[in-house]
């Protein structure tokens, strides 16, 4: 509820929410005038539900009740084109049976017979006739008669539109379609959809706190061979606190990626401080940002998941991306074309990754492809599986499209190119005039065939000036760094690749084999290798040296226990939990230790003590109930 208002706050940084101040004033003033004539509140009524969703009309032309007329109200507003209505229209209440409450009037389902009390006609030679409800001219001109204002509302609601006694005006019908989805069109309700999806995993205080923002995902494959994901969230606005004479924020990025049944294959925290002076302050006001930021990834196919938290404001902003990684780059393949309004050359390799760095290059983009006039358009992508013929007879076609026709083409040849696999061309966009263009790139062979295809849409604004976000950037190690070895590793093993994990993790432990998360990860691989001396020999030489992490002991005492060595499992077994707490599972291993080495007063104890935290657990209860009747049989 806190969420529904707060979105809908006109004016956030006040301490007073209008939208909903002013939402109650009008269900007040419904309940308070128009639940007079019925005995159902004034906010169910039609009328009261108008005011509520339009505010009060500019103007209201009441008929009362006549001979042969029934109670009408005629109330006129002005209306938002944006949201689909009329710039003027008219709404049209009336009293079906003359009494109880106005209904709304709908020049399609009712029609003028409707506002007629009666159909009775006098001649002028005095004798009478009823009108025949098909005789749509003969009733229109009656109610005109009585009142050509209502006549003229009767047949549409929107002033202008020429409709006929007995055709239907569907521009009416619409209108009261739009109004009643109004609140709808008028408020996103993305929020809610995030609030939902995410409430199991942010924070109470974060909840009432969703923010819009804009999204770009991008897939490159690095020198070294790894696949990066590249992201870039550009929040809707930015909240920063004052503290000791700078102005701070501090983001959380929490990441998820997931294959297409669910399972986690990588998870992820990274934090972002931010901080700014007074000046800087002033020059973000008048700008967007962007939080950007790279993952490492195996191939496959995955749902890709971001939240981003200003823990600062506690307002939360998030994602979901379908992505793919290709799983065979021999195979000819282009990449979706990525867009750019500006790119900075570096003269020396960076030491560092950096997010939409590509060999030498930081491309500067954003999720909506908007460019000005005088800015260069860059265009990049990436081609797998080239042979040496199309890389020396080959050829790369760029064309753009406006209004459906070629507006510029250029031709290169592939050995143009430096680089093996990336291919990246600046285009000036200064005669390029405001509009919507689309961009295809061809790959054609040595025949000037047409082999691979892709394409994007970008705009040119007419508008002088376009801000670009600042650029707030999570720097990543180089490739060469043996972190990604281990990252990799582990998703190979969460993706049940245990023999590529292997080979990745024990690059990684080779590498600093006094690393615990190192060591551990190795020999979670050798442990369902069912390599249990391994998994001995790598955690051995921690009994003594570790004094934060002691996950080590579990996986120690496991491989003991599959060992057969049953009283050294039970010692690190019981060195586990002096360390990190009462755990179910190793309580129960316990257990089961005890009892193959014929201790089952031990056994029983361990397993007992495991009930208590879980009585639902039928098999160590219908044990230790066989080990108590036997001791009770002695």
């Amino acid at each position: 509820m806190e969420a529904f208002w707060k979105i809908r706050d006109p004016v956030p940084g006040t301490v007073e929410n209008e939208f909903k101040k002013e939402h109650y004033r009008r269900i007040a003033y419904a309940d308070k005038f128009y639940g007079r004539e019925t005995t159902r509140q004034g906010w169910r009524t039609d009328r009261g539900r108008i005011y509520i969703i339009l505010g009060p009309p500019i103007s209201i032309d009441r008929f009362p009740d006549r001979m042969a007329l029934r109670p009408a109200e005629i109330w006129f507003y002005q209306g938002d084109p944006d949201y689909g209505f009329p710039a003027a229209f008219n709404l049209v209440f009336y009293k079906r049976a003359g009494i109880g409450e106005h209904r709304l009037y709908s020049p399609v389902q009712n029609g003028p017979i409707d506002l007629l009390r009666d159909t009775l006609i006098i001649e002028r030679d005095g004798r009478s006739r009823h009108l025949s409800p098909s005789d749509f001219e003969g009733i229109y001109e009656e109610l005109f008669k009585l009142a050509p204002v209502l006549a003229l509302n009767s047949l549409t609601l929107i002033p202008g539109e020429m409709v006929v006694p007995g055709h239907l005006s569907l521009a009416s019908e619409i209108l009261i379609s739009n109004i009643y989805s109004y609140p709808q069109k008028k408020v996103d309700d993305e929020y809610a959809e995030k609030l939902l999806r995410y409430k199991d995993i942010v924070e109470v205080e974060y909840t009432a706190n969703y923010i819009y923002s804009d999204v770009l995902v991008k897939i490159f494959q690095d020198p070294s061979g790894i696949f990066f994901v590249h992201y870039a969230i550009e929040p809707s606005q930015l909240s920063i606190v004052e503290f000791e004479n700078e102005y701070i924020a501090n983001f959380k990025i929490i990441g998820k990626v997931s294959d297409l049944e669910g399972k986690t294959i990588f998870q992820y925290e990274k934090n972002l401080p931010l901080s700014f002076k007074e000046d800087q302050l002033q020059e973000i006001k008048t700008q967007s940002y962007s939080i950007q930021d790279m993952i490492p990834l195996i191939p496959g196919h995955y749902k890709f998941d971001v939240i981003l938290k200003n823990t600062i404001s506690k307002e939360f902003t998030s994602f979901e991306k379908d992505i793919t990684i290709p799983p065979d780059i021999s195979s000819l393949q282009m990449t979706p074309l990525f867009l750019g309004y500006k790119v900075e050359k570096s003269s020396t390799p960076l030491e560092v990754n950096k997010p939409f760095y590509i060999e030498n290059h930081q491309i500067f983009s954003q999720p909506r492809s908007i460019f000005l006039p005088r800015e260069n358009l860059a265009v990049f992508f990436q081609i797998f599986g080239l042979s040496d013929l199309l890389r020396e007879e080959g050829t790369l076609k760029f064309i753009f499209i406006k209004n459906r026709e070629a507006f510029f083409e250029k031709e290169k040849k592939i050995n143009e190119y430096q680089k093996k696999r990336n291919f990246l061309e600046v285009f000036p966009l200064e005669n390029f005039k405001p509009a919507s263009y689309e961009i295809k790139v061809f790959l054609l062979d040595e025949n000037n065939k047409e082999i691979l295809f892709e394409n994007e849409y970008f705009d040119i604004t007419p508008i002088a000036g376009l801000p670009r976000p600042w650029v707030f950037a999570k720097v990543m190690p180089t490739s060469k760094n043996i972190e990604y070895y281990f990252i990799l590793g582990k998703q190979l093993l969460n993706k049940g690749d245990l023999d590529k994990a292997k080979d990745y993790l024990e690059r990684a432990y080779q590498n600093n084999p006094l690393r615990i998360k190192y060591a551990m990860s190795v020999s979670d691989v050798y442990f369902r290798l069912k390599k249990y001396r391994k998994v001995k020999d790598i955690l051995m030489p921690f009994l003594d040296s570790q004094k934060e992490n002691f996950e080590f002991l579990k996986l120690l005492g496991k491989s003991c226990q599959s060992l057969s060595e049953f009283k050294k499992a039970i010692s690190y077994y019981k060195q586990y939990l002096d360390h990190m707490g009462t755990n179910l599972e190793i309580l129960n291993s316990i257990g089961t230790c005890y009892y193959l080495l014929g201790d089952m007063a031990q056994a029983l104890i361990a397993w007992e003590k495991s009930l208590e935290i879980n009585p639902n657990q039928e098999k160590i209860r219908e044990i230790s109930k066989s080990i108590r009747n036997k001791k009770n049989e002695k």
